[in-house]
């Protein structure tokens, strides 16, 4: 059985993880000299964000937006930093740093925001309606077309690694994935893929025997899978693998068929949200069915809501992939390896299980 490929259905966005922090205005259309503000801290480029903004300020004219895009790290320890000081913080913040996001909700620094769409929000997306996930991105194989003329790629875990153990040296040093020590997200997939696959460090320890490169960023993998320096990628972001495959055709994805484990990006108020009513209506927007209708065919970013259905949204996927699709909850799972000993723990086993040839 041929591996199942879905490009519409990932094309995303590009990475924000190195942009420096930065600040845009954008004010009211109604053109309203002391319009209320809107501040957002977001770890989305705001390039990429503006569908988003203007359909909010379309629905609320009189609101002005300052857009501030920062680090998801930086987006934590300033919503900390300015609350323990007694000062006023963003209204809104959206971030792929799950972990965080769930933290600053547990620790108090999130406020609670009941919605029209928060009891029809999937359960594993909502936590105490404090914390949404307003995103889904599943984590993906990428592969080098050209170098697979005759036959598909692997697609599951156990062919990975079968792959890797009959092609030797054909296949050293040209497979790449995060480094789980400098890479939230590849951190967050390897936690995960301990909890879902029991034999998962056979895989860690092939792809250390295959001479595997580790990377910070998704696009030093994949301009390298795009002109056949390596044949494969594991466990890639799939909204930036399709945002390549939709510009360089060597480009495949496939999603794995053993289980494809889902992270999404969550979005909360804090609790010291200077206006917080603001804040709950720019929730409430990208919650609606216009907000995640422009997610998904605007920001080409998929899209929670079971209201929305179509190409790119979580629908779709789990009508076509069902039990294969892994979500990461949120939940206070996330904060484990938070824990330094935990995460520490498991980044030792990583570098001992791929020195071992």
């Amino acid at each position: 059985m041929r591996p199942l490929f879905i490009l519409p259905l990932l094309l995303a966005l590009l990475s924000a993880s190195f942009a420096c922090a930065a600040t845009t205005v954008f004010p009211a259309l109604s053109g309203r000299a002391d319009a209320p503000v809107l501040v957002v801290y977001s770890s989305l480029d705001e390039p990429l964000a503006r569908p988003m903004i203007a359909g909010f300020q379309s629905a609320n004219p009189d609101v002005s937006i300052r857009y501030e895009d920062m680090l998801t790290g930086e987006i934590y320890d300033r919503i900390v930093r300015e609350t323990d000081a007694g000062r006023k913080t963003a209204d809104f913040a959206f971030s792929s740093a799950m972990d965080l996001q769930v933290k600053l909700a547990n620790d108090g620094y999130a406020q609670r925001s009941d919605l029209p769409m928060s009891d029809r929000w999937p359960g594993w997306a909502n936590w105490r309606n404090t914390a949404y996930a307003l995103t889904f991105e599943p984590a993906v194989f990428v592969y080098h077309k050209p170098s697979f003329p005759d036959a598909p790629p692997p697609s599951t875990r156990a062919e990975f690694v079968d792959y890797l153990k009959a092609h030797g040296d054909a296949v050293h040093g040209r497979i790449g994935t995060y480094d789980i020590e400098r890479s939230g997200v590849g951190f967050l997939f390897m936690s995960r893929d301990q909890e879902q696959f029991g034999d998962i460090w056979s895989v860690i320890q092939a792809m250390g025997a295959a001479g595997v490169k580790l990377y910070s960023t998704s696009q030093a993998i994949l301009e390298r899978v795009a002109d056949g320096r390596f044949l494969l990628g594991y466990n890639i972001l799939g909204s930036y693998a399709a945002d390549w495959a939709s510009r360089h055709p060597d480009v495949g994805i496939v999603l794995p068929k053993d289980y494809t484990v889902v992270m999404s990006r969550i979005g909360l108020v804090p609790q010291a949200a200077a206006s917080p009513d603001l804040g709950r209506r720019y929730l409430a927007f990208f919650m609606s069915r216009q907000g995640q209708t422009i997610m998904a065919r605007e920001l080409q970013i998929p899209a929670v809501s079971p209201e929305v259905s179509g190409n790119n949204t979580a629908t779709t996927l789990r009508e076509m992939l069902g039990g294969q699709l892994k979500p990461v909850p949120v939940s206070l799972g996330l904060m484990v390896y938070l824990d330094q000993v935990k995460r520490a723990r498991l980044i030792s086993r990583w570098n001992e299980v791929l020195r071992l040839q």
